[in-house]
């Protein structure tokens, strides 16, 4: 077969890249073409994501492939983050910036379970109870009595937004729908009872199309600006992290954590598991490429580090990554343990002190150092990962043999290596960019030249060499997670 060149779009809630994909039909290789920040922007206290710089950033990202390409793109497809969207009025134009999941507070959520159930919502829907998830975004603005819902006549979350503003087609895709907490795993659809009990405006919401299927071409007005024919657009897994379980190269018993500013820690079922343990442990069945589900737990990943480097920056100490990964392995063990899911670590700003003031009610020496603040960090998040995967383990009802890492996460190896001791697992890391070669992959899937998951996983393999992980489990890590679990209860 000829090579197709696949232009991948891969969006995070911190930065976003446009990947070029050349697959041959039996390896795929990937080119990072362009690179750019995607800073929250701050007005009259909210926080919301620039939908216009997005945008001309995606242009940068074809002119870049037409270079690199000589035009010929055979395909593109849109992977970003879950839960956010935005609301376009009658003639389809945005009514004002998507808002971001990072304002949520607790008293959505308690305003809705008054009138449906925390239970009943999870067994609906099958997804944990979550403050920032999109029931609870648009449960605020009904309380609130909201203008932009008022005037809205279709809501699309963030990847089928910038594929609407490229494309001009409005439909929602399937795994980044199931994040929504409104999609009903039973009947397979969204749920308009919830929705309709919620006060939430129905005729908002559109068709739900699936990973791997074809979804109209570039618009002629972008092609001629980026000067490059109307190339089809593909739904992709467009939840970043069911495109990056995609690109995993797991074979048998295997859980995965797509890591990033989050870690998604699950397994992959046929079904939903909605049993006692499953909502006792606030986990989700989110949807993944196969039309089947993802029972994950959603982890602070990246994000505490994220803003200490960016907190230190402020202070005038601007540490690589590579830096503090040698003050971290400099650090003593387990000297402080922090829950990385406490709730005041979710919010922005002022994250040494929160580490601080977890340290002190839990009775420990808070750190001091940046490296001994990354060793608290990135042990904790160890000892999480083996909370997980034991909570899965009693979900699944067997033994999970290995952990397969994604993403950026695992550019950091100390992290690795202490989740592989923690977990007393072998951990296998790759692909770094799993979201952007899952989202390649259910390109060539939805042009008929890849068959199925299976068939991509074959490719993925053929495709990266993962680093294997082997693990040094001790007893200093079983004391550790007892503390872990001991500050959990508090």
């Amino acid at each position: 077969m000829k090579v197709l060149n696949l232009l991948a779009f891969d969006l995070g809630a911190s930065n976003g890249r446009a990947i070029l994909a050349r697959y041959d039909g039996e390896r795929i290789d990937l080119t990072e073409l362009h690179r750019f920040e995607n800073p929250m922007v701050e007005q009259d206290g909210a926080h919301y994501w620039d939908a216009a710089y997005l945008l001309k950033q995606m242009k940068q990202g074809f002119f870049a492939c037409k270079t690199v390409t000589n035009g010929h793109i055979d395909c593109f497809g849109i992977d970003t983050w879950g839960v956010d969207f935005g609301l376009l009025d009658e003639s389809g134009v945005l009514i004002e910036n998507p808002r971001s999941y990072r304002d949520a507070t607790d008293e959505e959520m308690q305003a809705a379970w008054q009138i449906v159930s925390k239970r009943d919502v999870f067994e609906r829907t099958g997804i944990a109870a979550m403050n920032f998830n999109t029931i609870y975004q648009l449960v605020r603005r009904v309380r609130a009595e909201d203008r932009a819902l008022k005037r809205a006549k279709t809501l699309l979350l963030m990847p089928d937004l910038l594929g609407y503003f490229l494309t001009g087609e409005k439909k929602s895709e399937y795994t980044n729908v199931t994040t929504t907490n409104l999609f009903n795993v039973s009947r397979q659809g969204w749920d308009f009872e919830l929705i309709d009990k919620l006060g939430i405006p129905k005729q908002i919401f559109t068709a739900i199309d699936r990973a791997g299927t074809l979804r109209g071409k570039l618009s002629a007005d972008i092609a001629k600006e980026v000067g490059i024919p109307q190339v089809p657009f593909a739904a992709v897994g467009t939840h970043d992290t069911a495109s990056a379980v995609a690109a995993i190269p797991g074979e048998g018993s295997f859980a995965f954590c797509s890591s990033g500013t989050w870690s998604l820690f699950g397994i992959e079922t046929k079904s939903p598991l909605l049993g006692d343990s499953v909502y006792q442990a606030n986990f989700s069945n989110e949807g993944n490429v196969q039309g089947e589900f993802r029972p994950l737990k959603n982890i602070m990943g990246q994000w505490i580090m994220q803003e200490c480097r960016r907190e230190w920056a402020r202070q005038g100490s601007c540490y690589t990554w590579k830096e503090i990964d040698v003050l971290t392995a400099q650090a003593k063990s387990f000297a402080a343990i922090i829950d990385p899911d406490d709730a005041p670590f979710f919010s922005a700003g002022g994250m040494y002190t929160k580490i601080v003031r977890f340290c002190e009610k839990t009775g420990q020496t808070p750190p001091k150092t940046p490296g001994e603040v990354a060793r608290c960090v990135y042990e904790s998040l160890a000892l999480k990962y083996r909370w997980a995967l034991e909570w899965l383990e009693k979900m699944k009802g067997e033994r999970i043999d290995t952990l397969n890492i994604t993403g950026g996460g695992i550019g950091n190896k100390l992290l690795c290596q202490m989740t592989a001791d923690a977990l007393d697992r072998r951990v296998i890391a790759g692909p770094a960019e799993g979201s952007a070669m899952g989202n390649a992959l259910l390109q060539a899937m939805a042009l008929g030249e890849i068959r199925d998951i299976a068939e991509a996983r074959v490719v993925v393999r053929c495709s990266v060499e993962p680093c294997v992980y082997e693990p040094n489990h001790t007893k200093a890590w079983e004391d550790a997670y007892a503390r872990l679990l001991c500050y959990m209860e508090k």
